[in-house]
């Protein structure tokens, strides 16, 4: 009979197309993933890797029992999540991703009503961009993903994922409170078409967006300052160094030198939940949902989803 961990293991460097990265996603050395792989292929009586350049990739069979072995480590959690449904309770361990701004404004009062509800469950939070946390939401490695995108880039979710809309999170413009522009109710994105930009690294999944948008607009000037944390890119505008344009969601008190203009045509962007649907009747993640829903619907950022 086929062992399930090493079946795991093997789906594991499918999914990553790595032994390094099975190990990381398996949170063991490198050295177990092989003893595992060659135990394996013991079992099966044919080689299921071969070397490919510095890396290694899979052999016919073995895409063939990774593929099987995705479906079954799928069933096996589904029976799981069969199982805990019938006991009702909620409890076990969770792990939340969750973007920056949603780290910050979202999962803190999730978590909390999480451990005042249900002290049995021992929930965490792991902070990590959107195709990150659909990665590993997919490995197994974390149950339940907040992640973002915005209507005109939607983020591409795989089938065998779930989905519930959060909030519609609005953007405002960030200026240096001497700008000219500062003290207007309102302001087109064009009228900025001059400015110096703070934004995002460019390998976070909202600088596409903040170039996309400025291109839309008619602007083509470079980003010229970036920064992940919004706090560092509120003192760059601080400093009279650029403008940014910054979302409501987990955002402090206004810093001393910026002024935030609302924008025309108002700039939103959508946050939701994700989980593997063979995870679906889980209750402790219908649970960490539900508290999750009731986190966004008190952040006042904007419509709910």
């Amino acid at each position: 009979m086929l062992n399930l961990e090493r079946l795991r293991t093997l789906h594991a460097v499918s999914t990553t197309g790595s032994v390094r990265g099975a190990a990381e996603a398996l949170h063991v050395t490198t050295s177990a993933v092989s003893q595992q792989l060659a135990r394996l292929e013991h079992e099966v009586g044919q080689p299921l890797l071969e070397r490919q350049g510095r890396g290694i990739r899979l052999t016919d069979a073995g895409d063939l029992l990774a593929e099987h072995a995705g479906r079954l480590l799928r069933q096996v959690e589904l029976v799981e999540t069969e199982l805990a449904d019938r006991r009702g309770a909620v409890a076990g361990t969770l792990s939340v991703a969750a973007f920056a701004t949603a780290a910050r404004g979202l999962v803190p009062p999730m978590l909390r009503t999480l451990r005042e509800r249900y002290p049995q469950l021992s929930a965490r939070l792991v902070e990590l961009e959107p195709v990150e946390a659909i990665a590993q939401l997919r490995h197994g490695d974390v149950d339940l993903a907040v992640v973002q995108d915005w209507p005109e880039q939607p983020l591409a979710v795989p089938a065998d994922i779930a989905s519930a809309p959060l909030l519609d999170d609005v953007l405002d413009v960030a200026l240096p409170s001497s700008h000219p522009f500062a003290g207007l109710a309102a302001l087109a994105l064009d009228e900025l078409r001059d400015e110096e930009w703070v934004g995002w690294p460019s390998d976070e999944i909202c600088h596409g967006w903040l170039e996309n948008t400025l291109r839309r607009n008619g602007i083509e000037r470079q980003i010229g300052h970036t920064a992940s944390e919004h706090s560092t890119q509120l003192a760059l505008v601080a400093a009279g160094l650029g403008a940014a344009i910054i979302p409501r969601l987990g955002r402090g008190p206004t810093p001393e030198g910026v002024r935030f203009v609302p924008l025309v045509p108002v700039p939103r962007r959508r946050v939701f939940a994700l989980w593997r649907n063979s995870s679906t009747n889980s209750p402790a993640r219908r649970a960490a949902l539900r508290a999750l829903q009731e986190a966004a619907r008190h952040s006042g950022t904007g419509p709910q989803g």
